[in-house]
């Protein structure tokens, strides 16, 4: 018999009733032994007053507190919390999931050390479906949760189906505390949320890591309960379902901020096989000569180079001086060492100079794109494709640089 314990890993912001239904599965259908760190993100819906209680009749419970005057985020508190946690291994795990029985056991039995194991996610119809995941409604709200439905159907799927595992990573997942913590954790570049997990599942394949997900263990995930859609979800007279109101402001101006650091720091978008297994294009030290470019135009491409160097003279000295104000709050990058003059020859492995005013929809995506082709068809010299001159002076790679942070 395992007798590993797990630490779950809960930051919630306002999510009182999320996180009391999925504590309540977790004691019912997993034990008494594992223990469950919580983290109140500045909430104002009693979270941290029912948090308290709890500790008075759970000593398996630990809790934390941000006293805001703003929220951290989960980037910043999944940390805060694996710090505390006392066993050896520990599991990201969301306010709105709710734990089948032998979940534990399931990912317990496939997690080594050098390895990440993820449970397989069951979700009512909120979001596009996908091999990774099954779709099945067994509500949209704690209220109307049909637990006796979702218990019967994980039985029988579980009595009928072969492949044990596959190859791919989501939330909820676990992980030896000392492998997490060997390369730093979350990134904090993306605090206070988006993006900062498909960063560190970039890092743990580079790190050699094996991800592995179980079609054994379950949960049963309600989705986006937290900045993206606070209101919840609600059910139409005809029975579909839908988020209540689009994303909040918050987590789409957050959304696009963690999106373009992602860029800045990998050189390319978020990328990942079917199963969620992520693919990692190498990195390159790229520097962008560019010619023509207004405000509006750097802020489209500053991000997909290491360096970019203009002719930022008389109001365009201005205009590059007051994008720098506006977007440096934005990223740890120091935009005022990426920004240069064209009278500086670039250092860069490889540059590309190019005319920023002939930039359309369809050439920009080979700057989109520049990763893969320099890996399929750069080599040492100079070439031309569309409107782009490029000069490579060297083909190394540095994305192995990127495993542990900063």
């Amino acid at each position: 018999m395992d007798d590993r314990k797990i630490s779950f890993i809960q930051p919630s912001r306002n999510n009182k009733k999320y996180l009391e239904w999925s504590y309540k599965s977790i004691r019912r259908n997993l034990g008494p032994d594992h223990e469950i760190c919580w983290a109140d993100d500045f909430s104002d819906d009693g979270t941290w007053e029912w948090m308290n209680s709890v500790c008075l009749l759970d000593p398996n419970v630990k809790i934390h507190r941000n006293e805001g005057p703003t929220r951290l985020g989960h980037t910043i508190l999944y940390d805060t919390l694996v710090d505390m946690a006392t066993n050896d291994i520990v599991m990201i795990y969301h306010a709105d999931m709710y734990a089948c029985p032998n979940m534990d056991v399931e990912v317990l039995k496939h997690l080594e050390r050098g390895t990440v194991v993820s449970a397989t996610r069951i979700e009512p119809p909120l979001h596009p479906k996908g091999p990774e995941k099954i779709i099945e409604d067994f509500g949209i709200e704690p209220e109307e949760f049909s637990e006796h439905g979702l218990l019967q159907f994980v039985s029988n799927y579980v009595a009928t189906r072969e492949d044990e595992t596959t190859n791919g990573i989501f939330a909820p997942w676990a992980i030896y505390k000392d492998d997490f913590v060997s390369i730093g954790g979350h990134d904090p570049l993306y605090a206070p949320q988006s993006k900062e997990d498909s960063d560190i599942f970039n890092r743990f394949v580079l790190a050699g890591y094996e991800l592995k997900q179980t079609w054994k263990g379950f949960v049963y995930h309600m989705t986006c309960r937290g900045s993206r859609f606070a209101d919840g979800a609600v059910r139409n007279p005809n029975g579909q379902v839908f988020m209540k109101n689009r994303e909040t402001d918050e987590w789409l101006a957050q959304n696009q901020r963690s999106t373009r650091n992602f860029v800045r720091k990998w050189g390319h978008m978020v990328k990942h096989d079917e199963l969620l297994h992520p693919i990692v294009p190498p990195k390159y030290d790229v520097g962008f000569v560019v010619e023509n470019c207004n405000n509006n135009l750097l802020k489209e491409i500053e991000p997909w180079c290491s360096d970019i160097y203009g002719d930022w003279v008389g109001h365009k000295g201005f205009g590059i001086n007051d994008y720098v104000k506006k977007e440096q709050p934005n990223t740890r990058f120091d935009l005022q060492q990426k920004i240069h003059s064209d009278h500086i020859e670039p250092e860069n492995d490889v540059v590309v100079r190019f005319d920023a005013s002939k930039l359309n929809q369809d050439n920009f995506q080979i700057l989109v794109n520049l990763s893969e082709i320099l890996q399929e068809s750069g080599e040492v010299g100079e070439m031309e494709l569309e409107i782009f001159k490029f000069e490579i002076k060297s083909l190394k790679t540095y994305e192995k640089d990127l495993i542990n942070v900063v």
